[in-house]
């Protein structure tokens, strides 16, 4: 079964061609990927490299992890699944829809991702204490 490492710390230059190269030193390369910006196309500084023999790919963990590649020490690790979030979609957790078919709630601050202690969502009490309107304006 093959199995798929993560490589990171990578430099911004380093292409697919030079990562399944570097990594073919420890056995048979199925596949080098580096992962750029979908707008940019720039590499974001990390790919993976799948390797059909468990053997050849647990050697190169161990022979490629600190190795220097244009300046930068590569991280070099047996690449986890992606984790799945409720969504369910790629791109991960990005909130959820209103059972009224509204906008995301959470992606109006207070959510799981990037909320912070802002408060509630658009056009509610950011809960700033016991705040309450009066028909006077007073708080």
């Amino acid at each position: 079964m093959s199995k798929k490492l993560y490589v990171g710390n990578l430099s911004y230059e380093v292409t697919e061609d030079e990562l399944s190269q570097i990594f073919s030193q420890c056995g048979q390369v199925a596949s080098a990927k580096v992962i750029r910006h979908k707008d940019s196309g720039r590499s974001k500084g990390f790919g993976f490299v799948e390797m059909p023999n468990d053997d050849e790919a647990t050697h190169a963990v161990d022979r490629m992890k600190g190795m220097d590649l244009k300046g930068r020490p590569l991280v070099v690790d047996i690449a986890r699944e992606p984790e799945r979030g409720p969504g369910g979609g790629e791109g991960g957790y990005r909130g959820r829809r209103s059972s009224f078919g509204g906008r995301n709630e959470d992606s109006y601050g207070g959510g799981r991702r990037g909320g912070g202690n802002r408060g509630g969502g658009r056009n509610q009490d950011r809960g700033y204490g016991n705040r309450r309107d009066d028909d006077d304006g007073n708080y």
